[in-house]
């Protein structure tokens, strides 16, 4: 039977620490996922719903990107797919009556882990002026208030369109469809703060910004390296992939600041010798300095040009660009340097350089902890360089493996979610729908909230998403936000951002991955794109949790035509009634999907195309694939001073909480914890299970702190520390950002340590009615 959602909210600053483990999955990693599941679904939806979760005839998993083999299991789904399943398909609801019983300010005190507890939201519901709480309201009403805000701006660029990585192929596309008609490129979406970086680089570099690897790939490479990335919580599928890899003989590098269970053993729940023993998949682990990476590859790099024979000289000569100035930044590469920027030994760094010359095909997989610096898009670039110098892009076995987040980040973007599209885009979009684009850029994420800030934007839409608790700096954010006119958000569930609005505020529920979508046209379904550019069908199978539900292409098409009016030449009606009609339009409009209805109707679907890993084509201003020659660079500590990386917790995807615990870290039953180093610890005078304020430093003078973090020793590289986000996105300067990306530098912050004010602590409310999901 499910569970009830707590009713008051558990203390987070309180956990017990045990030793972190030594490996994931396994038999913890299946009875937390039916544990949380049951509590959320019950027994009978829960089998109704995981069983379909990543199935060709299924829907697409709400988690992750991570791609699925043509061969699928029963039981296609990792923990924390089960978890985000179980919360989009709880049997718990948030209706008007709640509304009514919790007045804003009674929301804007809550956690986020107690408002996404509560449930699904059941109908639209409206903040009018003045107003102390939401009220019900009808879509009518609801799409005539926004109309009424739209058409009364001063200019289209006062309004601001957010999209989440949940939102599927078919409503991306008619949400940037409708801004362009309405007159904007002012597109944020959550690749502004993640992988923008990557995109950046990547796009220079090869001339597309996608990753070049498939899933085949992986199997077939000698050695994969991972940088920056804990596949173990954010990304657990991906741990099956490395297994079968490292079955087939290949070596694996990882790259990071924090040991990581899952690439330490990985015990797969799906065989036997799993469940008891599990594979160990780290043949070497560096345990590199936050902010290190450049410096590493960039060593890397000078030690292949120095070794007799290792450059494909014919690769280099035939396919690319830049070589000369590349190999004079990479001869100059330093070793004392490296080693103060990384952290790590001349031993450390030979044994890798070993383990790259013996291997003939290398794959370089990355997450956050590579795009989120001030000086990510060259980092990027210079992993480029690495896989270039030994043809490492366009043959089976190798490439670049940029892990996307989200399930459909990567294809929201492809589908024109971008505030500087590429005129090539603009021309195909207005010569199939009779408009004319804006031709002039619009607002990324952090460009969005400095123009809210300064009065300059008046409108918020957001597709999905929790945009106040994603984003950095989270005072400015908030105050920026309280300035529009009118705060929309489209959702499934309460989130922070519901509880920050404009002057006026709709939350606007939509249909989730696991419902039913029926239309006049009968059933639909939706695609996305996974992280390695495959494009399949999403086919939800639960009575929608309300019937007062919109699926979201049917919330832009009546917003279209509550706005746009009938002088749109556009036939937003059809698109509501068959989403067949709008990937029809899709692919006259986005090379790569010609004949979409048709290609997706296929098991498994189709393969977008890639032309440096099809052709060893580089479609950049080149012509070939361009070496680049960055300085090095690597973030300075001051004394007394730490570098914080935010992170997730195992028990969270993205700033959705799931429960109060980090399984892999040790950490039971809290959320406010810093890890530092021991040796750090005991130079700063810090006691593990000391209380402490964490303050950023940063060079615009402003004090940005985090309050009450439990001090928890841990092994963090020297001069590092790691906190869960949202709680620490305050101590992140808005402008603190990657050059070239405008990405926030969320994991090179740099922090003082100040004595926690204890009496705070004892004073607040211990709610003994609260209950923690564990």
């Amino acid at each position: 039977m499910a569970t009830k959602p707590p009713t008051g909210d558990p203390v987070q600053d309180a956990p017990q620490v045990e030793p972190a483990p030594h490996a994931a999955a396994g038999l913890p990693a299946v009875a937390h996922s039916l544990r949380i599941a049951q509590q959320q679904m019950g027994v009978r939806r829960t089998a109704q719903t995981l069983l379909k979760v990543n199935q060709k005839n299924g829907f697409d998993c709400p988690g992750c990107a991570w791609p699925e083999g043509d061969k699928r299991h029963t039981a296609e789904f990792c923990e924390n797919g089960a978890k985000a399943v179980a919360e989009e398909a709880t049997l718990r609801r948030v209706t008007p009556e709640f509304f009514a019983a919790h007045p804003l300010a009674d929301l804007a005190e809550r956690s986020g882990y107690w408002l996404g507890q509560q449930g699904r939201i059941t109908q639209p519901v409206y903040l009018p002026e003045g107003a102390d709480r939401y009220e019900a309201i009808s879509w009518e009403r609801a799409f005539a208030i926004i109309a009424e805000e739209l058409t009364a701006l001063d200019s289209p660029d006062e309004a601001l369109f957010y999209t989440s990585g949940r939102t599927s192929n078919e409503a991306a596309f008619l949400l940037q469809l409708f801004a362009r008609e309405f007159g904007t490129n002012n597109l944020p979406d959550c690749s502004n703060m993640c992988h923008e970086s990557s995109g950046s680089a990547l796009t220079e570099t090869i001339g597309v910004g996608k990753g070049s690897v498939l899933l085949e790939d992986l199997h077939q490479a000698d050695l994969i390296i991972v940088a920056g990335q804990n596949p173990g919580t954010n990304h657990p599928r991906m741990l099956s992939a490395l297994e079968k890899a490292k079955t087939s003989g290949a070596k694996i590098i990882s790259v990071n600041p924090l040991p990581e269970a899952g690439t330490e053993r990985f015990k797969n729940p799906q065989t036997p010798h799993g469940m008891l023993k599990g594979t160990p998949l780290n043949d070497l682990f560096l345990q590199i300095r936050i902010g290190g990476d450049q410096a590493l590859f960039r060593l890397l790099n000078k030690l292949i040009l120095a070794t007799e024979g290792a450059v494909d000289t014919a690769f280099v000569t035939e396919h690319t660009h830049g070589y000369e100035e590349f190999t004079r930044a990479a001869e100059a590469a330093d070793w004392d340097e490296t080693l103060t920027a990384t952290g790590l030994t001349r031993a450390e760094i030979e044994q890798a350089l070993a383990l790259v010359l013996a291997s003939e095909r290398t794959i370089v997989c990355w997450a956050m902890g590579l795009t989120q610096h001030k000086h990510s898009v060259p980092t990027i670039r210079e992993v480029v360089n690495f896989l270039l110098l030994r043809g490492n892009i366009g043959r089976p076995g190798a490439g670049v493996c940029p892990v996307r987040g989200h399930s459909n980040v990567q294809g929201d973007r492809t589908m024109g979610i971008f505030e500087r599209p590429a005129p090539a885009f603009l021309d195909a979009l207005d010569k199939e729908f009779g408009i004319t684009s804006p031709r002039h850029h619009g607002l990324d994420v952090v460009r969005s909230i400095q123009a809210l800030r300064d009065g300059e934007a008046k409108v918020f839409f957001a597709m999905g998403g929790n945009f106040v608790a994603a984003t950095p700096d989270t005072a400015v954010t908030e105050a920026a936000m309280r300035r529009a006119r009118l705060t929309v958000h489209v959702s499934t569930k309460l989130n922070r951002s519901h509880a920050v609005t404009g002057t006026r505020a709709l939350i606007l529920p939509t249909l989730g991955r696991t419902d039913k979508d029926v239309q006049a046209s009968g059933k639909q379904f939706v695609t996305v794109e996974d992280s390695m550019g495959m494009v399949h069908a999403s086919r939800g199978n639960l009575t929608p949790a309300s019937p007062h539900l919109l699926s979201e292409p049917a919330i832009v098409a009546r917003l279209a035509r509550a706005v746009l009016g009938p002088g749109s030449r556009t036939d937003w009606e059809a698109f509501e009634r068959d989403y067949a009609t709008i990937r029809d339009r899709i692919s006259r409009v986005v090379p790569g999907f010609e004949d979409f209805n048709a290609r997706v109707a296929r098991p498994g679907g189709f393969t977008l195309p890639h032309a440096p890993r099809d052709e060893r084509r580089f479609p950049t201003a080149t012509g070939r694939a361009n070496f680049t020659a960055a300085p090095v660079e690597y973030p300075e500590l001051p004394d007394g001073r730490l570098l914080l990386q935010t992170l997730r917790s195992h028990d969270q995807y993205n700033t959705t909480i799931y429960g109060l615990d980090d399984r892999y870290r040790g950490i039971k039953g809290g959320r406010r914890i810093v890890m530092v180093n021991p040796e750090d610890a005991a130079a700063l005078g810090l006691a593990d299970g000391a209380y402490t304020d964490l303050v950023s430093e940063w060079k615009d003078g402003v004090e940005r702190r985090a309050a009450g973090f439990r001090v928890v020793h841990y092994p963090t590289a020297r001069g590092c520390a790691a906190a869960y986000y949202p709680e620490t996105n305050v101590l992140v300067p808005l402008d603190s950002t990657a050059d070239t990306s405008n990405t926030p530098a969320s994991k090179s912050v740099v922090v003082r340590f100040e004595p926690h004010d204890t009496t705070l602590r004892a004073a607040r409310e211990t709610p003994s009615t609260a209950t923690a999901t564990s």
